[in-house]
């Protein structure tokens, strides 16, 4: 059956996901950050199926899901000192790994590098799913590419529809931001996507500075790092409000808003990441906040950058790679 013909279903069906996922077809799994698009990883098959779904170019790595640490050493030549340091203290969680692999992960997985992405999920219906199969799960979030990541069930059936035959329904996520990833190269450790463990957690645990290196790339070397992603139909812009405002004054103006509410400030729709101004909060609902400022019908998104400390440096992240890049006109 060809997947645009496709029907898809939702539910809570664990082992008609499990039964999807050994036939070679792609489902839609719940995580504590996003929901993902997972294939079985060790059959290149399946895992085209998950980049002709979401229209993905082959350059963009993936991540591979397990269930536990202790089989991560299946699939990764070594790990080192630090990575099992970081490992005792976020897995399972939203922290994945650039680790050297082996030849066991096929080469579309890892858009041809010698490392693959490793994480094991904390959501605990992935991970009675990941504990009930044999091989990993390669899953990069689930939605046509390049659009904002979804955090519930429906945000998968409103951008897949019809492309894939299952997306296992887990509830909202609940950190909303993409994982963190970190590499490890001649001793050091270097941040390659800021996401839901914050950099300062990641230098605490370790008990040293780690590098950041999240610059945009066209061919990246873990997932999350091109320029534009993450991004709305509906033209985002970021930086001062009141400023970006003055370049839209016959334009319908929607404002995304974190605390402070800019009541002097007209526009045709508002919405808040977070009106006590948690940047926990705010994460947690970014990209369903995106996703509704996207389909209120404005011509323009604003918002403003978040604190760049914590969990808002992720988020700001996510700003810069999902803003307009044109002028304001």
């Amino acid at each position: 059956m060809e997947y645009r013909k496709m029907m898809t279903l939702k539910g809570g069906d664990i082992k008609k996901a499990i039964n999807l996922l050994r036939e070679g077809h792609p489902v839609a799994i719940p995580t504590e950050t996003v929901y993902g698009l997972a294939a079985n990883a060790l059959d290149p098959d399946a895992v085209l199926k998950i980049f002709k779904a979401k229209n993905r170019p082959h350059f963009n790595p993936l991540i591979c899901h397990l269930p536990d640490w202790e089989a991560v050493i299946k699939y990764v030549a070594d790990i080192p000192a630090d990575a099992e340091i970081l490992a005792k203290k976020f897995t399972p969680g939203p922290l994945t790994f650039l680790l050297g692999k082996k030849p066991i992960i096929p080469d579309l997985v890892t858009a041809g590098s010698p490392k693959v992405a490793i994480r094991i999920p904390a959501h605990p219906m992935t991970r009675e799913l990941l504990s009930l199969l044999d091989f990993p799960l390669a899953a990069p979030s689930a939605n046509p590419f390049g659009y904002v990541s979804p955090t519930t069930a429906q945000h998968v059936y409103e951008g897949l529809k019809g492309k894939i035959p299952y997306i296992l329904d887990g509830g909202e996520c609940q950190i909303g931001l993409e994982s963190t990833i970190v590499d490890f190269e001649n001793g050091e450790v270097i941040v390659r996507r800021k996401g839901g463990i914050a950099v300062e957690a990641i230098e605490q645990a370790l008990g040293k500075k780690v590098l950041v290196k999240t610059e945009s790339e066209d061919h990246p070397v873990a997932p999350g790092m091109l320029k534009s992603h993450y991004a709305t139909a509906t033209p985002l812009y970021v930086g001062e409000v009141e400023v970006l405002a003055k370049n839209f004054t016959q334009k319908k103006i929607c404002l995304i808003e974190f605390g402070e509410k800019r009541a002097e400030l007209p526009a045709f729709a508002r919405f808040q990441l977070s009106a006590n101004s948690s940047l926990d909060e705010a994460a947690k609902h970014l990209f369903k906040t995106m996703r509704q400022a996207d389909k209120c019908g404005a011509d323009v998104i604003l918002v403003e950058w978040l604190p760049e400390e914590g969990l808002g440096r992720a988020i700001n992240d996510r700003l810069r790679r999902a803003r307009f890049i044109d002028k304001p006109i």
